[in-house]
């Protein structure tokens, strides 16, 4: 295993606080799995309420003075990790691809992707700028100042495991905070990798800290959101935890930025170009075997054009390859774990007893365990579980529409709303839907919507809050009024 990875120090199986490697105190540890062969890559500390104190009060000793470090040099601090992950692009895509199983290829991409965050909020941290604002009265002048809110505790999600980090702590230092990352259990090595660069490029201890837990999970979050020293949580994952995390910082009154759970929608009218329709379903719905909270959960086809757009989804569908992430021909990997298989297979079945046709897959894959065939379900409807569940998988449900009045309705016919697509030629009609659908972020004519210069985030119950793009800072900044009279 270690043999796949050239620098090995990057492979780190101690926890990262205040600038030194450290166990947990109790000494415990807990296996990490590559789910594509089920073998152990690593084992990482099980850190508890008193480990995850230190860590907070090692962030808060360095906000002290980190906090007055000048804007430029956190900018080439984030710009020295930004170069130093892509010096060991490989390397960090190959552990990647350990822990989470996503073909290779597809971790370099996010290696990137996560590497861009830095570069972004590099450019960024010089420009956080406050106003000058005209007094009601003349003998008063008024300035704004933006400061960094603080101490910030940072839960990521096992999905993207590199860039879900990077989009956190890269604001959080251009502002000028210090960190707490709890690393997903599930996939930590990319975020412990990303520790030991971090210490390369010379951020300064107790600025960023790196944790892990398995089954001290919920306790190392309730350390997190309930401590007075943290400031603000961020937290991409599931709604119903994103509403226990929420509840818990109530007692503190933390700000929160929170990306949760979806059901994206995506379109298909029958005046779009059902090629690019099909790339973009393709992009859209199968990155990470479907594993990704902006994947396409419910395909919405006109009926117009839905048996050819199922003959053509269906031919490419028959392409793909799945496999272990090292494989070459791999295109798609495995679920993260048993449970997630099995959530796949209770929504194909659900379907079927409903109605629905199985067009290609719907079943467990023979490579493993882990493994579930890509599937294509026709002729959904609305009182299937897919409809108002996200699946989480490799799961294509197409749902027949007649109208785009009833698109619209249909879309919307969920309680959260972080991304939706649709395809269209009709120019009017783009401006008409992409105002209509309730969600956060959409997509006109393409299936990759993320992008460090775009904000993301959601509305109703897929959270608040925005990462990337110019509006991420402000999510780790407080304003400051002066009011100084002359």
């Amino acid at each position: 295993m270690e043999s796949r990875i050239r620098d090995t120090s990057l492979l780190k199986s101690q926890c990262y606080v205040n600038g030194e490697w450290i166990a947990a105190s109790s000494g415990q540890r807990f296996a990490v799995e590559n789910p594509s062969t089920l073998a152990e890559v690593s084992k990482c500390p099980e850190f508890d309420a008193a480990d995850t104190e230190s860590a907070v009060v090692a962030a808060h000793e360095a906000f002290k003075t980190f906090r007055h470090t000048p804007a430029r040099e956190r900018s080439r601090m984030l710009r020295r990790w930004h170069d130093l992950m892509i010096e060991h692009i490989d390397d960090l895509a190959t552990i990647l691809t350990l822990e989470n199983g996503k073909p290779l290829a597809d971790a370099k991409t996010e290696v990137k992707y996560a590497a861009s965050f830095y570069e972004w909020f590099s450019e960024e941290a010089p420009r956080i700028y406050g106003d000058t604002i005209q007094a009601s009265h003349p003998s008063c002048r008024i300035t704004t100042y933006k400061e960094p809110i603080g101490v910030c505790g940072l839960i990521a999600p096992w999905n993207f495991p590199a860039a879900m980090i990077t989009r956190k702590v890269g604001p959080a230092l251009a502002a000028g905070c210090t960190v707490v990352v709890k690393a997903p259990a599930e996939a930590p090595l990319s975020a412990l990798a990303l520790a030991e660069l971090a210490h390369r490029a010379g951020i300064p201890k107790g600025v960023v800290n790196v944790i892990t837990a398995l089954d001290n999970t919920i306790t190392v979050g309730e350390v997190l959101t309930t401590n007075p020293i943290i400031k603000k949580v961020s937290f991409t994952g599931s709604t119903p935890v994103g509403k226990l995390l929420m509840k818990q910082s109530s007692s503190t009154l933390k700000k929160l930025s929170l990306e949760l759970g979806g059901n994206a929608p995506f379109i298909v009218f029958e005046d779009a170009d059902l090629d690019c329709a099909i790339r973009g379903l393709i992009a859209c719905k199968f990155r990470l075997s479907g594993q990704t909270c902006v994947c396409a959960n419910r395909v919405l086809v006109q009926r117009k054009v839905y048996d050819k757009f199922l003959e053509l989804l269906v031919d490419t569908v028959k392409t793909f390859k799945i496999g272990d992430g090292f494989a070459e021909d791999t295109t798609h990997g495995p679920l993260i774990h048993g449970r997630a298989v099995q959530k796949v297979k209770e929504h194909v079945e659900d379907a079927v007893s409903k109605g629905a046709r199985v067009l290609h897959g719907g079943r467990p894959h023979s490579q493993g365990p882990n493994f579930f065939e890509i599937t294509v379900l026709a002729d959904m409807t609305r009182e299937m579980r897919v409809a108002q569940e996200e699946t989480f998988g490799p799961i294509a449900a197409i749902f027949p529409f007649d109208t785009e009045e009833g698109a619209i309705e249909l879309a919307n016919d969920t309680n959260v709303g972080l991304a939706g697509y649709f395809f269209s030629k009709d120019s009017s009609r783009c401006w008409r839907v992409a105002e209509a659908l309730e969600v956060g972020m959409v997509g006109v004519n393409v299936g990759a919507i993320s992008d460090p210069s775009a904000p993301f985030g959601g509305v109703k119950q897929s959270g608040f809050g925005r990462e990337g793009s110019k509006y991420g800072v402000g999510e780790y900044v407080v304003t400051k009024m002066v009011m100084t009279g002359i």
